[in-house]
């Protein structure tokens, strides 16, 4: 088997089947072979990649598994009909209606049932990007509210959210329900209405717990945002969030938009 190299002489060392699947998947993320396409056939794919049968099988065998395309013996392979779901980020800062679903998830698939799962509260030493932002020093903890949200049966988020312990104690923040309308409605009904958010997002390859979770079919990297939500203090503002979500990348895409008549002040890192 030749190993392909790039102009800087690296090896892409991925075994071919596994190559072949990327490209064919980019193909499909990028719209190249639309939804309910057909791909070339074997022989075709065959003479494209200079692969064997059962290489071309198994590449095909990783996009069903992924859910990108199906197929049967015997019939062609097809694209999904449902595309890459694109994800409003600032949808998830508008409270929700009670009971309702929460406010990004019936804007990925208007058809299905929107639910989350609450996994656990509790309060945790955090992970060090989020005490970082939260602004706790050392080993400090801060309260973790962890869920599921799933569409129609199938995770599509793990969320771990976090907050300083001084702002979470006492509060429904702290207790092993469902918060009704969201937590942004919870944090402005507590006197911390969220003024600004800041996102930062990262491809990562899935953790034990976000492959079991979100059950991934391999290690598709995953699309991790650490969002933080900062409110009004006396000193000016506070985080008094920190959000960590990660989401299939090979089946969801964020959206944001820009606007060039608002310009936006660049703002320092946060202190490590």
């Amino acid at each position: 088997m030749t190993v392909p190299r790039t102009e800087e002489g690296l090896l892409d060392r991925r075994s071919l089947h596994e190559r072949i699947a990327a490209d064919l998947r980019d193909e499909i993320m990028t719209g190249d072979l639309a939804p309910g396409a057909k791909l070339p056939s074997t022989a075709q794919l065959k003479e494209r990649f200079s692969a064997s049968n059962a290489t071309i099988q198994k590449a095909l065998q990783l996009l069903k598994d992924e859910h990108l395309v199906v197929g049967r013996a015997g019939a062609a392979v097809t694209v999904r009909e449902h595309q890459q779901q694109t994800v409003r980020p600032e949808a998830s800062m508008i409270p929700g209606p009670g009971d309702g679903p929460y406010p990004w998830l019936p804007g990925i698939r208007s058809a299905g049932a929107a639910k989350s799962r609450l996994l656990d509260v509790g309060e945790t030493v955090p992970p060090a990007d989020v005490a970082a932002v939260l602004r706790l020093a050392g080993e400090a903890l801060a309260l973790r509210r962890s869920q599921v949200l799933t569409v129609d049966g199938e995770p599509v988020e793990l969320v771990h959210s976090y907050y300083p312990p001084d702002l979470a104690r006492g509060t429904p923040l702290a207790e092993r329900r469902r918060i009704k309308g969201g937590t942004p409605a919870l944090l402005a009904d507590l006197g911390h209405r969220v003024l600004r958010c800041v996102d930062l997002v990262s491809a990562r390859v899935p953790t034990q717990e976000q492959y079991e979770n979100l059950r991934l079919p391999g290690d598709l990297p995953v699309l991790r945002t650490l969002r933080v939500a900062y409110a009004a203090c006396p000193e000016g503002e506070r985080p008094v969030e920190a959000t960590v979500m990660a989401k299939a990348g090979h089946l969801y895409q964020l959206r944001y938009e820009f606007h060039p008549e608002h310009p936006v002040t660049p703002q320092a890192p946060p202190p490590a």
